[in-house]
Protein backbone atom coordinates (compact mmCIF):
# COMPACT_ATOMS: atom_id res chain seq x y z
CA UNK A 1 0.00 0.00 0.00
CA UNK A 2 0.97 3.68 -0.46
CA UNK A 3 2.89 5.75 2.40
CA UNK A 4 3.27 9.29 2.68
CA UNK A 5 6.95 8.74 1.25
CA UNK A 6 4.93 8.65 -2.06
CA UNK A 7 2.93 11.78 -2.01
CA UNK A 8 4.60 13.50 -5.25
CA UNK A 9 5.78 10.57 -7.11
CA UNK A 10 3.84 8.78 -10.45
CA UNK A 11 1.77 5.96 -9.08
CA UNK A 12 -0.66 3.84 -10.93
CA UNK A 13 -3.91 2.56 -8.74
CA UNK A 14 -6.70 -0.18 -9.83
CA UNK A 15 -9.86 0.10 -7.97
CA UNK A 16 -12.94 -1.49 -7.31
CA UNK A 17 -15.83 0.55 -9.66
CA UNK A 18 -18.42 -2.53 -9.14
CA UNK A 19 -19.64 -5.77 -9.68
CA UNK A 20 -20.95 -7.70 -12.05
CA UNK A 21 -21.86 -11.26 -12.16
CA UNK A 22 -20.04 -11.69 -8.68
CA UNK A 23 -17.23 -10.71 -9.38
CA UNK A 24 -15.40 -7.27 -9.30
CA UNK A 25 -15.04 -4.60 -11.83
CA UNK A 26 -11.61 -2.50 -11.78
CA UNK A 27 -10.64 0.25 -13.30
CA UNK A 28 -7.02 1.90 -13.33
CA UNK A 29 -5.39 5.44 -12.91
CA UNK A 30 -2.20 6.93 -13.39
CA UNK A 31 -0.97 10.35 -12.24
CA UNK A 32 0.91 11.49 -9.61
CA UNK A 33 0.26 11.23 -6.18
CA UNK A 34 -0.93 15.19 -4.33
CA UNK A 35 -2.64 13.57 -1.42
CA UNK A 36 -3.20 10.69 1.15
CA UNK A 37 -5.14 10.18 4.01
CA UNK A 38 -6.53 8.19 6.23
CA UNK A 39 -9.62 7.29 3.59
CA UNK A 40 -9.02 9.33 0.72
CA UNK A 41 -6.17 9.57 -1.89
CA UNK A 42 -5.66 11.86 -4.79
CA UNK A 43 -4.25 11.69 -7.67
CA UNK A 44 -3.55 14.40 -11.00
CA UNK A 45 -3.82 12.39 -14.04
CA UNK A 46 -4.05 13.90 -17.41
CA UNK A 47 -7.55 13.41 -17.68
CA UNK A 48 -7.85 15.91 -14.33
CA UNK A 49 -7.49 14.94 -10.26
CA UNK A 50 -9.01 11.79 -9.34
CA UNK A 51 -10.23 11.39 -5.12
CA UNK A 52 -10.35 7.43 -4.87
CA UNK A 53 -11.62 6.30 -1.56
CA UNK A 54 -8.70 3.78 0.45
CA UNK A 55 -11.54 1.35 0.61
CA UNK A 56 -11.83 1.04 -3.27
CA UNK A 57 -8.15 0.42 -3.61
CA UNK A 58 -7.29 -2.84 -4.75
CA UNK A 59 -3.80 -2.52 -5.51
CA UNK A 60 -1.55 0.50 -6.07
CA UNK A 61 2.38 0.91 -6.32
CA UNK A 62 4.66 3.77 -7.17
CA UNK A 63 5.75 3.34 -11.02
CA UNK A 64 9.24 5.07 -13.06
CA UNK A 65 8.59 8.71 -13.50
CA UNK A 66 7.88 9.75 -17.47
CA UNK A 67 10.71 10.41 -19.48
CA UNK A 68 12.78 13.45 -19.21
CA UNK A 69 11.71 16.06 -21.77
CA UNK A 70 13.46 16.05 -24.97
CA UNK A 71 16.39 18.90 -25.26
CA UNK A 72 13.98 20.71 -27.80
CA UNK A 73 11.17 20.88 -25.50
CA UNK A 74 13.44 22.54 -22.69
CA UNK A 75 14.05 24.79 -25.13
CA UNK A 76 10.69 25.74 -26.23
CA UNK A 77 9.89 26.46 -22.52
CA UNK A 78 12.47 28.45 -21.66
CA UNK A 79 12.26 30.72 -24.50
CA UNK A 80 8.28 31.00 -23.60
CA UNK A 81 9.32 31.45 -20.26
CA UNK A 82 11.73 34.71 -21.35
CA UNK A 83 8.56 36.22 -23.07
CA UNK A 84 7.07 36.17 -20.46
CA UNK A 85 9.67 38.14 -18.20
CA UNK A 86 11.11 39.99 -20.70
CA UNK A 87 14.15 42.31 -19.54
CA UNK A 88 14.56 46.10 -21.12
CA UNK A 89 17.91 45.20 -21.99
CA UNK A 90 18.99 42.59 -24.26
CA UNK A 91 21.79 41.49 -26.22
CA UNK A 92 22.93 37.78 -28.17
CA UNK A 93 25.91 35.27 -28.40
CA UNK A 94 24.26 33.49 -31.61
CA UNK A 95 21.59 31.79 -29.97
CA UNK A 96 22.14 32.54 -26.34
CA UNK A 97 20.46 35.50 -24.91
CA UNK A 98 22.03 38.34 -22.30
CA UNK A 99 19.44 39.52 -20.25
CA UNK A 100 19.82 42.87 -18.23
CA UNK A 101 17.37 44.72 -15.83
CA UNK A 102 18.81 46.58 -13.03
CA UNK A 103 19.55 44.04 -10.95
CA UNK A 104 15.27 42.88 -10.53
CA UNK A 105 15.19 38.76 -9.86
CA UNK A 106 17.50 36.61 -11.40
CA UNK A 107 15.64 35.63 -14.44
CA UNK A 108 15.88 38.96 -16.15
CA UNK A 109 19.39 39.44 -15.02
CA UNK A 110 20.83 36.15 -16.46
CA UNK A 111 22.81 34.59 -19.49
CA UNK A 112 19.86 31.94 -21.49
CA UNK A 113 22.27 29.51 -22.56
CA UNK A 114 20.18 27.58 -25.25
CA UNK A 115 21.10 27.05 -28.80
CA UNK A 116 24.24 27.55 -30.31
CA UNK A 117 26.70 30.84 -28.89
CA UNK A 118 28.28 30.11 -32.40
CA UNK A 119 31.81 30.26 -30.71
CA UNK A 120 33.85 28.01 -28.75
CA UNK A 121 32.54 27.47 -24.48
CA UNK A 122 34.95 29.11 -23.19
CA UNK A 123 35.28 32.17 -25.25
CA UNK A 124 31.25 32.31 -24.84
CA UNK A 125 31.92 32.72 -20.89
CA UNK A 126 34.30 34.39 -21.39
CA UNK A 127 31.75 37.04 -23.62
CA UNK A 128 28.86 36.71 -21.36
CA UNK A 129 31.54 38.51 -18.63
CA UNK A 130 32.64 41.04 -20.98
CA UNK A 131 28.95 41.99 -21.29
CA UNK A 132 27.99 42.12 -17.80
CA UNK A 133 30.93 43.95 -16.63
CA UNK A 134 30.00 46.21 -19.38
CA UNK A 135 26.12 47.05 -18.01
CA UNK A 136 28.25 47.41 -14.38
CA UNK A 137 26.47 44.35 -12.94
CA UNK A 138 27.70 41.03 -11.82
CA UNK A 139 27.40 38.05 -14.66
CA UNK A 140 25.14 35.51 -13.94
CA UNK A 141 23.91 32.40 -16.25
CA UNK A 142 20.63 30.39 -16.00
CA UNK A 143 21.84 27.19 -16.43
CA UNK A 144 18.40 24.78 -17.51
CA UNK A 145 19.18 20.98 -16.18
CA UNK A 146 20.25 18.63 -17.70
CA UNK A 147 20.31 20.72 -21.38
CA UNK A 148 23.31 23.02 -19.88
CA UNK A 149 25.49 20.83 -17.29
CA UNK A 150 28.07 21.18 -20.10
CA UNK A 151 27.80 24.51 -19.26
CA UNK A 152 27.72 23.89 -15.93
CA UNK A 153 31.11 22.17 -15.77
CA UNK A 154 32.69 25.50 -17.34
CA UNK A 155 30.89 27.45 -14.79
CA UNK A 156 32.42 24.98 -11.95
CA UNK A 157 36.26 25.45 -13.63
CA UNK A 158 35.82 29.05 -13.02
CA UNK A 159 34.71 28.98 -9.64
CA UNK A 160 31.24 30.36 -10.38
CA UNK A 161 28.45 29.82 -7.35
CA UNK A 162 25.15 28.31 -7.68
CA UNK A 163 21.85 30.37 -6.12
CA UNK A 164 19.37 27.41 -4.71
CA UNK A 165 17.65 24.85 -7.12
CA UNK A 166 14.48 26.19 -9.01
CA UNK A 167 12.03 23.85 -10.48
CA UNK A 168 10.04 24.59 -13.74
CA UNK A 169 6.74 23.17 -13.14
CA UNK A 170 4.13 22.45 -15.42
CA UNK A 171 0.51 20.86 -16.01
CA UNK A 172 -1.81 20.48 -19.02
CA UNK A 173 -4.62 23.62 -18.23
CA UNK A 174 -7.48 21.13 -18.57
CA UNK A 175 -6.56 19.74 -15.25
CA UNK A 176 -6.20 22.65 -13.21
CA UNK A 177 -9.68 23.58 -14.84
CA UNK A 178 -11.36 20.12 -14.06
CA UNK A 179 -13.94 19.94 -11.40
CA UNK A 180 -12.64 19.84 -7.85
CA UNK A 181 -13.15 16.01 -6.52
CA UNK A 182 -15.71 16.08 -3.75
CA UNK A 183 -14.63 16.35 -0.32
CA UNK A 184 -14.30 13.74 2.05
CA UNK A 185 -16.87 12.83 5.02
CA UNK A 186 -17.15 15.74 7.37
CA UNK A 187 -15.35 18.13 5.55
CA UNK A 188 -16.98 21.76 4.89
CA UNK A 189 -15.83 23.53 1.82
CA UNK A 190 -17.05 27.08 2.14
CA UNK A 191 -19.35 28.19 -0.71
CA UNK A 192 -18.24 30.14 -3.72
CA UNK A 193 -14.84 32.36 -2.72
CA UNK A 194 -14.42 36.21 -3.36
CA UNK A 195 -14.06 37.23 -6.62
CA UNK A 196 -10.77 37.27 -8.75
CA UNK A 197 -10.38 40.56 -10.47
CA UNK A 198 -8.24 39.98 -13.71
CA UNK A 199 -7.29 43.39 -14.99
CA UNK A 200 -4.67 44.22 -17.97
CA UNK A 201 -2.91 46.64 -16.01
CA UNK A 202 -1.39 46.15 -12.22
CA UNK A 203 -3.46 48.86 -9.85
CA UNK A 204 -0.43 50.73 -7.53
CA UNK A 205 -1.68 48.30 -4.82
CA UNK A 206 -1.03 45.26 -6.80
CA UNK A 207 2.59 46.63 -7.40
CA UNK A 208 2.95 47.67 -3.93
CA UNK A 209 2.72 43.84 -3.42
CA UNK A 210 4.97 42.86 -5.45
CA UNK A 211 7.95 45.63 -4.51
CA UNK A 212 7.61 43.80 -1.01
CA UNK A 213 8.31 40.64 -2.41
CA UNK A 214 10.69 41.28 -4.90
CA UNK A 215 12.53 44.05 -2.60
CA UNK A 216 11.41 47.05 -4.54
CA UNK A 217 10.27 47.93 -8.35
CA UNK A 218 12.58 49.67 -10.36
CA UNK A 219 11.32 50.79 -14.16
CA UNK A 220 12.92 48.02 -15.50
CA UNK A 221 10.38 45.74 -12.95
CA UNK A 222 7.22 47.86 -14.48
CA UNK A 223 8.80 46.79 -18.52
CA UNK A 224 9.19 43.27 -17.14
CA UNK A 225 5.62 43.26 -15.71
CA UNK A 226 3.38 45.26 -18.63
CA UNK A 227 5.65 44.29 -21.60
CA UNK A 228 3.89 41.23 -22.55
CA UNK A 229 1.00 41.53 -25.29
CA UNK A 230 -1.20 38.56 -22.93
CA UNK A 231 -1.07 39.41 -19.49
CA UNK A 232 -3.36 38.98 -16.58
CA UNK A 233 -3.54 40.76 -13.21
CA UNK A 234 -5.37 39.05 -10.44
CA UNK A 235 -6.70 40.42 -7.31
CA UNK A 236 -8.69 39.06 -4.70
CA UNK A 237 -10.23 41.75 -2.38
CA UNK A 238 -11.89 40.93 1.14
CA UNK A 239 -13.06 43.86 3.35
CA UNK A 240 -11.50 46.04 1.46
CA UNK A 241 -7.83 44.96 1.58
CA UNK A 242 -6.29 43.13 -1.64
CA UNK A 243 -5.42 40.07 0.30
CA UNK A 244 -4.09 37.89 -2.77
CA UNK A 245 -2.47 39.03 -6.13
CA UNK A 246 -0.91 37.05 -9.44
CA UNK A 247 0.38 37.37 -13.15
CA UNK A 248 -0.44 35.35 -15.75
CA UNK A 249 0.97 35.88 -19.14
CA UNK A 250 0.55 34.21 -22.76
CA UNK A 251 3.48 32.85 -24.52
CA UNK A 252 5.48 30.22 -26.72
CA UNK A 253 3.21 30.73 -29.75
CA UNK A 254 -0.17 31.07 -27.60
CA UNK A 255 0.78 27.08 -25.92
CA UNK A 256 1.54 28.68 -22.77
CA UNK A 257 0.20 29.99 -19.64
CA UNK A 258 3.04 31.69 -17.37
CA UNK A 259 2.05 31.93 -13.66
CA UNK A 260 4.09 34.36 -11.04
CA UNK A 261 3.72 36.16 -8.17
CA UNK A 262 1.21 34.22 -6.64
CA UNK A 263 0.37 36.04 -3.70
CA UNK A 264 -1.49 35.93 -0.38
CA UNK A 265 -1.25 37.87 2.71
CA UNK A 266 -0.44 36.59 5.74
CA UNK A 267 -3.73 37.09 7.26
CA UNK A 268 -5.63 35.34 4.20
CA UNK A 269 -3.59 32.02 4.11
CA UNK A 270 -4.91 28.52 4.33
CA UNK A 271 -7.93 29.75 2.41
CA UNK A 272 -7.68 28.52 -0.80
CA UNK A 273 -6.83 32.44 -2.18
CA UNK A 274 -3.65 31.24 -3.89
CA UNK A 275 -5.91 28.51 -5.64
CA UNK A 276 -8.31 30.78 -6.62
CA UNK A 277 -6.16 33.05 -8.35
CA UNK A 278 -4.42 29.60 -9.84
CA UNK A 279 -7.68 28.89 -11.70
CA UNK A 280 -9.03 32.02 -12.25
CA UNK A 281 -5.83 32.70 -14.44
CA UNK A 282 -6.16 29.53 -16.25
CA UNK A 283 -9.44 30.42 -17.14
CA UNK A 284 -8.28 33.42 -18.92
CA UNK A 285 -5.54 31.60 -20.33
CA UNK A 286 -7.74 28.49 -22.07
CA UNK A 287 -9.91 31.11 -23.44
CA UNK A 288 -6.77 32.77 -24.85
CA UNK A 289 -5.92 29.21 -26.80
CA UNK A 290 -3.04 27.94 -24.05
CA UNK A 291 -3.15 24.57 -23.55
CA UNK A 292 -0.64 24.02 -20.57
CA UNK A 293 0.76 26.12 -18.00
CA UNK A 294 3.92 26.56 -16.15
CA UNK A 295 5.69 28.10 -13.14
CA UNK A 296 8.84 28.53 -11.48
CA UNK A 297 9.33 27.73 -7.78
CA UNK A 298 12.56 27.07 -5.71
CA UNK A 299 13.00 24.02 -4.17
CA UNK A 300 13.46 25.00 -0.91
CA UNK A 301 9.54 26.85 -0.68
CA UNK A 302 8.09 24.02 0.46
CA UNK A 303 4.78 25.51 0.79
CA UNK A 304 4.22 26.49 -2.56
CA UNK A 305 6.04 23.29 -3.82
CA UNK A 306 3.07 21.45 -1.94
CA UNK A 307 0.22 24.04 -2.74
CA UNK A 308 1.37 23.30 -6.92
CA UNK A 309 1.61 19.80 -6.38
CA UNK A 310 -2.03 19.75 -5.37
CA UNK A 311 -3.14 21.21 -7.99
CA UNK A 312 -1.21 19.05 -10.46
CA UNK A 313 1.95 20.28 -11.15
CA UNK A 314 4.71 18.51 -11.91
CA UNK A 315 8.37 19.20 -12.74
CA UNK A 316 9.23 19.65 -16.74
CA UNK A 317 13.35 20.43 -15.71
CA UNK A 318 15.05 22.56 -13.67
CA UNK A 319 17.43 25.22 -13.20
CA UNK A 320 20.54 26.82 -11.58
CA UNK A 321 21.04 30.65 -11.63
CA UNK A 322 25.07 30.42 -11.66
CA UNK A 323 26.64 33.92 -10.38
CA UNK A 324 30.40 34.61 -11.14
CA UNK A 325 32.76 35.46 -8.90
CA UNK A 326 33.72 38.74 -7.92
CA UNK A 327 36.43 40.01 -10.25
Amino acid sequence: MLRQQDVGHRIVVRRIVGIREGRPLFSDALGELVELSETHLTIATAQGRVRVPVAEVHRAKRVPPTRRPTASAVVELELAADEAWPAPVRGRLGDWLLRSADGWTGRANSALPVGDPDRPLPAAVDAIERWYAGHGQPAMVNTPLPLAVPVGAELDARGWTARPLTLVQTVPLATLLAPEPPPGPGATVPAGGPPVGLDVAPSEEWLAVAAGRKGGLPDSARHILTAVARVRFAQVYADGRLVATGRGTVTGQGRWLGLSLIEVAPSARRQGLAALVVRALAGWGAAEGATHTFLQVEQRNTGAVALYRKLGFTTHHTYLTRVAPPA
